[in-house]
């Protein structure tokens, strides 16, 4: 069990290993622990871990927005004295690193956007709004928990659903305030402008967000790799931990060798 910090801010985060420095941005309901399968990689990496707002030990729901979420990542970072990072997120992690990009491309040594979005239909996003309103009014708790595993899983194996439900924890008014917040996503044109090494990874049964979002992405970021992990769903992160990590080791590794060689 890692130790949580606050800083200054309040925003409540794990920090701990060594070498570059790699921030982990959870996605919609999940909170930090969630990337416990990850915590292997501070062997190589110093990680930084935060709780957005609204999610995990970070109570407070005022102003939750994406710009928002993005600004409190890169405080963090500026108080830590952490110049520049390697951005990792997943779904709506993934949103909020673009936003970091689009705030402070400076602060990203490179982007890693996992099972993630670029831009959402108005209409699209008024439909799943609504139906996510109607299952926080008619679904107890634990109901909506083994609904949304079912959805994001690939194996809905016992280990694998009990995995995600400890760290799919949302608070009702911070998760639809959240979605609300993934709704108003739109970096068409920002992903042109991605100057930094950036690796896009799908989940190959992903029914949250499939391949294809990705896959645009990739055609938009000049230069960005695609990569589709086989067997997984909308959380590779732990359903093939060993696949994701070395993953994302190899990439990080590869621009550093590129930057020595230079």
């Amino acid at each position: 069990m890692k130790n949580t910090q606050v800083s200054t801010a309040g925003i409540p985060y794990l920090h701990f290993g060594s070498g570059e420095p790699l921030v982990l941005i959870h996605g919609l309901g999940e909170v930090k622990e969630g990337w416990q399968s990850q915590y292997e990689l501070s062997e190589y990496y110093e990680l930084i871990i935060p709780d957005l707002r609204g999610h995990g030990e970070y109570r407070s729901i005022e102003g939750i927005s994406i710009e928002a979420f993005a600004k409190d990542v890169i405080g963090l970072l500026n108080e830590l004295s952490i110049e520049s990072a390697h951005i990792l997120g997943l779904s709506m992690g993934g949103a909020v690193a673009q936003e970091i990009y689009r705030q402070a491309p400076e602060m990203c040594r490179s982007l890693i956007l996992t099972c993630t979005f670029h831009y959402m239909p108005k209409r699209l996003g008024k439909l799943y709004l609504k139906y996510r309103e109607s299952q926080i009014e008619e679904l107890t708790a634990e109901e909506r928990r083994d609904n949304a595993a079912k959805k994001c899983l690939y194996s809905w194996n016992d280990e694998s659903i009990q995995k995600f439900i400890e760290c799919y924890q949302p608070e009702p008014s911070a998760f639809l305030a959240s979605g609300k917040a993934c709704m108003e996503v739109n970096n068409l044109s920002l992903l042109p402008r991605i100057k930094v090494p950036t690796l896009i990874i799908a989940g190959q049964y992903d029914s949250v967000l499939p391949p294809w979002l990705q896959l645009w992405m990739h055609k938009l970021i000049p230069h960005s790799e695609f990569v589709i992990m086989r067997n997984t769903g909308h959380v590779p992160k732990f359903e093939a931990k060993d696949r994701f990590n070395q993953l994302v080791s190899k990439f990080i590794s590869k621009q550093k060798n590129c930057k020595a060689s230079a």
